[in-house]
């Protein structure tokens, strides 16, 4: 057993490795990082668009960019928290170019910035066009590899180890296959998303949602699940993950038609509206895509060498053909609540990135805050970690505890914690998680309503019920289930549509519902 770390991070994208380099630069401080693919392996890799961060000069602003923020997010932004993100974003993305990331720039040196949906002025900084995650965790992994004091990989986080009200650690199985509980005076959860819940995704195979199910195990609590923010344009192919067309070609000029070839939906609109336009288009001409038109942007092999690569691997010529696309799950706006420093309703638990709900994306994410979100706050912990700071504040959305702008949800019942006894049977478990995926997909996507979501509890029951062995297909199947049952209870007690939940049975928005639904 090795010795007591300071911090244990769980997960390798941004906001993970951003907060591992930061503390291990501290003398004498042991940083531990645990993630279940290798280090390199992370949602982050996968981001294309960029970081948006005002870095340029006027006309641009850090206002500017909130207003941006809180439109987008449709009433649920904490304003607090986007004020926190988009005056210390500039900084973090700085604190890249002096960890070796290579950001794209003009002639002149300067950063060349993109517009993206949603944003009023270009500010997405970039690299490779749009290879920008990819860029990012290249240099994050490199720093960690050589500053972390130790780092599991291929190891899985079952459960949260709580002693005393605290959290004191992580019982992972490691790569060797042994059981360890991995000791730590601070966890933070950087473990993204949870993607995997429906059958078409942009997300990697590991965005299973285990760091929001193991919070959910330990009575920590979480808020916002039921907004899961759905990419309109990715590749209607059988390919999976789904390849993504990156918002920046539509920034570029790209123009969204429907099958016969006519234009609907101002492509430049944050994406849940774009995702709800692209699906209501499809069920009235009875396809399930829409085309994304490329044919008239210039240079597009220079501008975009990796998805010009991508589609002519799968026969696509982005001169001459357009390109079939349709929505998939890409973000889970919501997880573990924090307060403004990361802090979780558990003492010792900290969250930042995907997994968390900070605040910042409301009922919805705009476009590229993303990275910066993981960026700023993964930033967050360690400062407050670094002051002593013991247990949440009430700031930011952990207000929503106590009644300021959130409401409990009745009925829930927390899962029960990880088998690590009799292997379960991987056919019948695979079977269920694809069953499981394509009804969350159909009762619980882009469009709901009450009798889906029931159709759909339904399916995530019996994927529960069969998730009770051990082994990594029954645990991400189990983890899998938690967070879809929490999501649907959200969904079906959101009686109005709001940014990334659409409720066809309710499609108006419920100024009384302008309030987080906390899961604890």
């Amino acid at each position: 057993m090795n010795a007591e770390l300071d911090l244990l991070v769980v997960g390798s994208g941004v906001a993970g490795l951003s907060a591992a380099v930061r503390a291990a630069a501290q003398p004498g401080v042991r940083v531990g990082v645990l993630t279940k693919g290798p280090l390199e392996q992370s949602t982050t890799r996968w981001a294309q668009g960029g970081v948006a961060a005002v870095l340029g000069g006027d006309p641009d602003s850090t206002d500017l960019h909130l207003a941006d923020t809180l439109a987008a997010g449709a009433g649920l932004c904490d304003v607090d928290a986007v004020r926190v993100l988009v005056e210390e974003g500039p900084a973090r993305v700085r604190d890249l170019v002096a960890l070796g990331a290579r950001f794209d720039r003009d002639a002149d040196g300067k950063f060349e910035l993109a517009r993206e949906g949603g944003h009023s002025l270009p500010r997405i900084v970039h690299a490779g066009g749009v290879a920008t995650g990819a860029e990012i965790e290249r240099a994050l992994v490199a720093a960690v590899r050589s500053e972390a004091t130790e780092i599991y990989e291929h190891a899985f986080a079952l459960d949260l180890v709580i002693e005393n009200g605290r959290c004191v650690g992580v019982r992972a199985a490691l790569a060797d296959g042994t059981l360890e509980v991995v000791r730590a005076r601070n966890v933070l959860l950087a473990s993204g998303g949870a993607g995997q819940i429906f059958s078409v995704t942009t997300n990697p195979l590991e965005a299973t949602g285990d760091g929001i199910a193991m919070a959910l195990r330990a009575g920590a609590a979480v808020a916002d699940v039921e907004f899961v923010q759905f990419h309109p344009t990715a590749l209607h192919h059988p390919r999976m993950p789904r390849p993504l067309l990156s918002e920046a070609l539509r920034g570029h000029g790209a123009l969204i038609r429907d099958i016969n070839g006519e234009r609907f939906v101002d492509e430049m609109l944050p994406r849940d509206q774009v995702s709800r336009a692209m699906v209501r288009r499809m069920i009235e001409l009875h396809t399930d895509h829409c085309l994304l038109d490329v044919t008239g942007l210039d240079q597009f092999d220079v501008r975009f060498p990796t998805i010009a690569a991508m589609l002519s691997g799968l026969d696509f010529n982005p001169g001459t053909d357009l390109l079939p696309i349709a929505p998939a799950a890409h973000y889970l706006c919501g997880g573990v609540i924090t307060d403004l420093n990361g802090a979780s309703s558990l003492p010792g638990l900290w969250a930042a990135g995907e997994v968390a709900c900070s605040g910042v994306h409301g009922a919805n994410r705009l476009a590229s805050n993303s990275l910066l979100e993981g960026m700023v706050f993964g930033a967050r912990v360690v400062e407050a970690i670094e002051n002593g700071t013991e247990g949440a504040g009430r700031t930011g959305v952990m207000r929503a505890l106590d009644g300021e702008g959130g409401r409990r949800l009745e009925g829930w019942s927390t899962p029960a914690p990880l088998s690590a006894s009799a292997p379960g049977d991987d056919a019948a478990i695979a079977t269920a998680r694809d069953d499981m995926q394509w009804a969350m997909t159909v009762g619980a996507g882009v469009v709901r309503d009450a009798t889906s979501l029931a159709a759909t509890e339904r399916k995530v029951d019996h994927s529960r019920e069969l998730a009770t062995g051990s082994g990594v297909a029954s645990w991400e199947l189990a983890n899998l289930a938690a967070v879809a049952s929490a999501l649907l209870v959200a969904a079906d007690a959101r009686t109005e549509s709001r940014g990334a939940h659409t409720r066809d049975d309710w499609p108006e928005t419920d100024p009384d519902l302008a309030l987080r639904l906390v899961i604890a």
